[in-house]
């Protein structure tokens, strides 16, 4: 009995040693690399199958592509004044196309095609920032700020929210009505949960996805908001904002990158294994080696 005692006590010795060991998402004694500082705001970064990274320029109109060599070029002129992007599953890149308040789909070869117009006939504040379900489903965060390219100065809405686009559809459901500036949205790779930055509360909520595309069980995971966010294969959670701060799958802070910018407004990984954080940072973009790989 005593040996078994023995034993039992050194099985949870090394069960807490290797819970204590786990591998942290970075090298914190590595700084993130400059790779061009030559926009004027960047925004909207996203990863393609193959790991390419996509990312807008939002003042000066363009869609760039950075891809798995290094290779940095125009990918898209007149870009619709694009912000936050996603890929879906048949590789068309998603945009929230902000100079006229729409969702756009950009094939491959360049070809546009309107996804969203209006709700229930009217504009939308500027669709911010997005993510694609299982289904083709799209959840979209709707916030708004004042653009100097628009002629109106108001919202067409009553209040800024959470909505879901179903595939197939022109016109989005309302997910969430009480939040109060959502920006950046990311769902887990198993469609069971998604996240929320609440920017104008300063918080990011959880959520249970509903099998109709409904959300329930909001739950306050965070006292911070966040412009872009972004999870690793760990479940980790990644704001943007302050630079880059990392959240572990309940809450608790385990991380912050710094980039010595004025505002980090998104971040991907890519690259050919997805384990390159890609940072976009003002008039700049960075990248960072991870130990984890993304899952987007």
């Amino acid at each position: 009995m005593k040996n078994i005692k023995s034993l039992f006590t050194f099985l949870l010795f090394v069960v807490a040693i290797k819970a204590s060991a786990q591998i942290a998402p970075y090298d914190t004694t590595v700084k993130p690399q400059l790779i061009s500082r030559q926009f004027k705001f960047t925004e909207g970064a996203s990863v393609d199958k193959k790991g390419n990274v996509f990312f807008t320029d939002q003042p000066n109109n363009k869609i760039w592509e950075y891809d798995t060599n290094g290779k940095l070029f125009v990918f898209l002129d007149s870009a619709g004044r694009s912000n936050g992007m996603y890929f879906d599953h048949q590789g068309n890149l998603i945009t929230c196309a902000d100079e006229h308040n729409q969702l756009w789909s950009i094939s491959p070869k360049k070809k546009i095609k309107v996804l969203l117009t209006n709700f229930d006939g009217h504009l939308m504040n500027g669709p911010n920032d997005i993510w694609i379900d299982a289904k083709g489903g799209i959840y979209m965060t709707d916030p708004y700020y004042q653009r100097d390219y628009w002629t109106r100065n108001k919202s067409d809405l009553n209040g800024e929210k959470v909505y879901y686009l179903p595939k197939g559809s022109n016109q989005p459901i309302i997910v969430d009505s009480i939040i109060k500036k959502p920006n950046g949205i990311v769902g887990t790779p198993d469609g069971q949960y998604l996240y929320v930055a609440d920017i104008g509360a300063n918080k990011t909520y959880k959520y249970t996805i509903n099998k109709n595309g409904t959300l329930s069980n909001r739950v306050l995971l965070m006292m911070q908001g966040a412009d872009g966010i972004t999870l690793d294969e760990e479940g980790n959670i990644y704001l943007c904002g302050n630079g880059v701060t990392i959240y572990n799958p309940s809450g608790k802070k385990i991380g912050h990158i710094a980039i010595k910018e004025s505002w980090t407004a998104n971040l991907c990984f890519g690259g050919k294994n997805k384990d390159v954080l890609f940072i976009t940072a003002s008039t700049a973009i960075y990248t960072v080696k991870m130990n984890v790989k993304g899952v987007e």
